[in-house]
């Protein structure tokens, strides 16, 4: 048997690591190319359901980093231009995520969960992903009104050491919402027993298994890569082909059972309807009924469904059913018929003259200007504004 020489088994080596490297490239590009299309699908499909953005959402900030990664090992991609635009446009945006990933639970438990401006500042940590950009526009801005010297050297080593630690508030980020979400998750199959058996519940555990597996294999990269002595060492003999390549796989797994669930959890209103049985439908209108007229729930403006639900007894799905398909009304439109109706009597009261209309808003539930003004329209097929001119009239009238 002939024996390579030490040029030979270099150069078989070499040609060995491109071929991985490349195999490894070709994965991790298959797996955005297909992210970034069910990203589409999922976000414009035509019933826009929160629920199917959100999913579309996450997949694509996971195909926007795959496709980062993929791009920073094209040779083309080295230069000088490619380099200053792959840190001016932000690729690597990691720190939604795990609200995207909680909130997404959210809209599959409840069909009437809403993203307000309380679940918006969730989304604020996002300046985390973006100092990179953030400081090279800044720098060049320094630059071309003379009031930074032209030494891209220190902003460049600022930018690669941020973005290695950076990756220390990503981790957590993720790990803290995924906890949140197994510990929600866990407190729905309580209150919903059986019926929480199957459709999201199993769909949701699947999903919560798969990133706490991508959670594990992102820690066991990024512990060493964190310290300074291994960083190099980590990018240069393993690149991040340990994340990235499972991040693929994920968005595979996610892009296919994600689609999957969204047309499982769509059936049709017929179906839906005869799920529920005449008796279960007249104890659960009563028992809506009461909460609102006996127990005057209306008048937490922090109500929602879960909470409903933890007051009557009654599964979310139950109460959300009846809702849609026997009283044809959504949970906020119920709710809100109860609050406008208890703001007109207010109103009315002499003894309440001193008050602002929002205040006796505030005072039956609405939680805001916008929401008070929009329901009190939409049930009284008026303004507010008109609504008390047209009071005040009625008054002079009587007075007369």
């Amino acid at each position: 048997m002939g024996q390579f020489s030490p040029f030979a088994r270099k150069l078989a080596s070499s040609n060995f690591d491109v071929l991985i490297s490349g195999i490894l490239n070709t994965i991790i590009l298959f797996g955005a190319l297909q992210g970034f299309i069910i990203s589409c699908l999922l976000f414009f499909s035509r019933n826009r359901r929160q629920a199917d953005r959100l999913l579309g959402m996450l997949i694509f900030l996971l195909t926007l980093a795959s496709i980062n990664v993929w791009l920073n090992r094209q040779a083309w991609f080295q230069s000088g231009l490619f380099q200053t635009l792959d840190v001016l446009i932000p690729m690597v945006i990691i720190m939604p995520v795990g609200p995207i990933l909680y909130f997404y639970q959210q809209s599959l438990l409840d069909t009437e969960f809403k993203l307000g401006k309380k679940q918006r500042l969730h989304f604020a940590p996002i300046l985390v992903d973006l100092v990179p950009s953030i400081t090279c526009i800044g720098f060049i801005l320094g630059v071309l009104t003379g009031l930074a010297a032209n030494r891209p050297g220190p902003v460049g080593y600022f930018i690669d050491t941020y973005n290695i630690y950076a990756d220390i508030p990503r981790w957590l980020s993720i790990s803290v919402y995924l906890a949140l979400s197994i510990y929600r998750l866990r407190q729905y199959r309580k209150l919903n027993g059986q019926t929480a058996a199957a459709g999201p519940v199993k769909w949701l555990r699947q999903l919560q298994a798969a990133f706490i597996a991508f959670q594990f294999i992102s820690l066991c990269y990024l512990l060493p890569y964190v310290l300074p002595a291994y960083t190099g060492k980590m990018v240069r003999i393993f690149y991040w082909y340990p994340i990235y390549v499972p991040l693929a796989v994920l968005i595979y797994w996610l892009g296919f059972k994600g689609y999957l669930q969204r047309q499982r959890a769509a059936p049709d209103k017929t179906e839906r309807s005869s799920m529920l049985r005449t008796d279960i439908v007249e104890k659960t209108t009563a028992s809506l009924q009461k909460a609102m007229e006996t127990d005057l729930l209306y008048l937490d403006s922090s109500l929602d469904l879960n909470r409903l639900s933890q007051h009557t007894g009654i599964p979310v799905k139950t109460l959300s059913a009846v809702l849609n398909q026997h009283l044809q009304l959504s949970f906020n439109d119920f709710v809100n018929r109860y609050r406008v109706a208890a703001f007109v009597e207010r109103y009315q009261k002499p003894e309440n003259d001193h008050l602002t209309i929002m205040g006796i808003a505030s005072d039956c539930g609405f939680s805001s200007q916008p929401t008070f003004q929009r329901a009190f329209k939409q049930v009284m097929g008026m303004s507010p504004r008109d609504f008390k001119q047209t009071a005040q009239q009625i008054t002079i009238k009587t007075m007369l």
